[in-house]
C-alpha cells in the first residue's frame, strides 16, 4: 500500500517513477504462487499445442489412407462385376472345356410324359 501512495504522489508531482521500490524482494517473494499458477499455464498451453498438431497430423494420414482404401474397394468391385458378367464367364471356362448350354436340362430319373396323354395309368 505504501509503495501505491509514493506512486500516486509521485506521478501527481512529476517526478520520475522508480521500478526498484515496486519490486522488492519481498513483493517478489510474495507473489511466487502466482509465478508458478502462470508458469502451468504457459506448460498446458504449449503442451495443448503440440498435442493438436499430433492429432491433425493423425486425422490427415488416417483420411489419406481411408481415400486409398476406398479407391481400391472401388476398382475392385468394378472388376469383380466385370468378371461376372455371362460373357467373361464363358472366355474363362472355356479352356477348361465347358460350354455353355444351348438346349434345356434333361432331368435324370423322373418318368417321361408321353403324347399320348398319360404316364402311368390305368386304362
Amino acid at each position: 500500500m505504501a509503495a501505491e501512495n509514493e506512486i500516486k504522489e509521485q506521478q501527481a508531482t512529476g517526478q520520475k517513477f522508480d521500478w526498484k521500490k515496486l519490486i522488492s524482494h519481498k513483493w517478489v517473494v510474495r507473489n511466487i504462487p502466482f509465478f508458478l499458477f502462470l508458469t502451468a499455464l504457459a506448460v498446458l498451453y504449449i503442451y495443448n499445442g503440440h498435442y493438436t498438431d499430433k492429432l491433425v497430423f493423425k486425422i490427415n494420414t488416417t483420411e489419406k489412407k481411408i481415400k486409398e482404401l476406398e479407391y481400391e474397394y472401388k476398382t475392385i468391385k468394378s472388376d469383380v462385376i466385370f468378371r461376372s458378367k455371362a460373357s467373361e464367364l464363358i472366355k474363362v471356362v472355356e479352356p477348361l472345356g465347358l460350354k455353355e448350354l444351348t438346349e434345356p436340362p434333361v432331368l435324370l430319373g423322373a418318368p417321361s410324359i408321353s403324347p399320348s396323354g398319360g404316364g402311368k395309368g390305368g386304362d
